[in-house]
């Protein structure tokens, strides 16, 4: 199976393409600002260099969340339009999910996503056998609140930015905890993710999974 993941849900713009669970080729770009004029090039050249076209792809996986609210609706909005007119399956995978699979060993995944303001993005998972199993319900939270509910699991492995962020702070009110130098969102480990849940026919929903109000709505709210 050949799969197109996407992901602009943070500050990176990142394209894989994957032949089963082998990563053919990941572009990375780290500009923000500029992720609607970026996307469709680096997803041309991601193609290009692996000697692919969209009419080759079997699967596309996008990042729906949470994260940049701009960014996730580039990236939902440019996997709705190649669903509407290639009739491609599409899979949609949390930003939380996908970072769990950075991490290369079996055991319990802690996924942290800065929201600043010590607030965090925050999802616990199990990973067994490549497999990554969802545990705790994906929300956002302060980082003070994630610790009772962490404190039921032995030992933790950390991924994402909130988690270097607030390391001494999960040091200090937690026993035992391992923290991953992968932290970045990656579009290879999003396709892993996405090919897992396309194989078990879950996540086929590409609704943005935004978690909170945007800073526009909350100052409108504020006013």
């Amino acid at each position: 199976m050949k799969i197109l993941s996407i992901d602009t849900a943070s500050n990176l713009c990142t394209v894989a393409v994957l032949e089963n669970k082998k990563c053919i080729k990941e572009i990375i770009v780290n500009d923000a600002r500029n992720h609607s004029e970026k996307i469709m090039p680096v997803i041309e050249q991601a193609l290009s260099e692996s000697k692919l076209t969209l009419q080759d792809i079997n699967l596309i996986v996008c990042d729906k969340g949470p994260g940049s609210f701009t960014g996730i609706r580039i990236g939902v909005g440019t996997v709705l339009a190649f669903k509407d007119s290639l009739n491609i399956p599409c899979v949609g995978i949390s930003s939380l999910e996908s970072l769990a699979y950075n991490i290369d060993i079996d055991g319990i995944i802690c996924s942290l996503i800065d929201a600043k303001n010590n607030n965090v993005y925050f999802g616990v998972f199990e990973k067994k056998n490549n497999i990554v199993t969802q545990l705790e319900e994906i929300s956002f939270k302060t980082i003070k609140e994630i610790i009772p509910i962490l404190k039921k699991y032995d030992k933790i492995n950390f991924v994402g930015d909130g988690s270097i962020i607030h390391k001494e702070y999960l040091l200090s009110n937690l026993n035992t905890c391992t923290f991953s130098d992968k932290n970045d969102l990656s579009s290879f480990s999003l396709g892993l993710a996405g090919l897992n849940a396309y194989n078990q026919n879950t996540n086929f929903d590409l609704m943005p999974l935004y978690l909170r109000k945007s800073q526009a709505e909350r100052a409108l709210e504020n006013k």
